[in-house]
């Protein structure tokens, strides 16, 4: 009788290990429905949970989805999420951990405890309901350049403030808020390995490139980009592991501060427009992201639990 009932018992406890330590299944890849018209936006951008799946950023920064995303905590030592009211605090976890170690790096700094945490992405990814076309494989984030004083801001405060404006001239210069904290917070991100690419205003570009006077090697990442004057934006690569992950191309070889100045020639010396085509037909307005535009596994990542 002992024998038999051991026997019963350590099944039982086999078959619990084996329901604890089972992976959560992939956003498996189907049949790609090439009629699917339905707006993805307004599938994605309604959803307030994570899938229960493997984590897995799927597709390209502006056209996919994200499986098993975690959500960033809303307040933790170094760093506060803001906009709360937008549920973006979501990310594959590797995100969540970049941003973690660069709040740590940012609490480092004289005068600042670590960051304030903007959009990162919807709980599945996806195209959002407004704003970014991008942030939506769980592997982009907004680090506002609000120099971050206070780490107990309420709900309602971090609704109500809003980041610095650091450019002048229409974003050709930094104005008298940009410090040399700013520049060593971008520098931290642009240096982590886990970056791909930092997108911030052109004079922030051109001011971190008359700056350095050591290793240049970081500034290659920095690139720049329109309405980037009160954050700076954060994309990682794909993570390993991530097959359907589609990478951002590498930087072009140099430091790019040619390219910046360039920038900031054309906003204070703008070109003419050039004149109207008579004879050019009508614009046709920007099309809706639909569920045929995506990749096949962002159903399943819709339709998980």
């Amino acid at each position: 009788m002992i024998r038999p009932l051991f026997a019963a018992l350590m099944g039982i406890g086999l078959l619990a290990a084996c329901e604890r330590e089972a992976p959560a299944p992939r956003a498996v890849v189907s049949t790609h429905n090439t009629s699917d018209t339905r707006v993805a936006k307004q599938l994605f951008g309604h959803v307030s949970t994570a899938s229960s799946q493997r984590s897995e950023s799927i597709g390209f920064y502006s056209k996919g989805c994200q499986a098993g995303a975690a959500q960033l905590p809303e307040t933790g030592p170094t760093w506060q999420a803001m906009r709360l009211s937008r549920n973006r605090n979501w990310a594959q976890p590797e995100t969540i951990d970049f941003i973690q170690d660069l709040s740590r790096k940012a609490a480092a700094l004289p005068g600042w405890n670590g960051i304030y945490v903007g959009d990162m992405s919807q709980p599945r990814g996806g195209p959002m309901l407004t704003g970014h076309a991008s942030h939506q494989t769980g592997i982009d984030a907004d680090i506002w350049l609000r120099r971050t004083d206070r780490l107990n801001l309420s709900v309602a405060e971090r609704e109500a403030i809003s980041s610095t404006d650091m450019q002048a001239r229409g974003g050709a210069y930094t104005n008298a808020n940009w410090t040399p904290q700013h520049m060593a917070l971008v520098k931290a991100a642009a240096s982590d390995p886990r970056t791909a690419r930092i997108f911030i205003f052109p004079g922030a570009k051109v001011a971190m490139c008359d700056a350095e006077t050591g290793d240049r090697a970081w500034l290659s990442k920095v690139r720049p980009w329109y309405g980037h004057n009160t954050h700076f934006h954060v994309r990682l690569n794909c993570l390993p592991g991530d097959p359907s992950c589609e990478p951002q191309d590498p930087p072009p070889p140099g430091d790019g501060c040619a390219e910046a100045r360039e920038w900031q020639a054309n906003i204070l010396n703008p070109k003419p427009a050039p004149p109207a085509d008579p004879d050019a037909p009508e614009p046709k307005p920007k099309r809706e992201i639909t569920m045929a535009d995506l990749p096949a596994q962002c159903a399943a990542v819709l339709a998980s639990d």
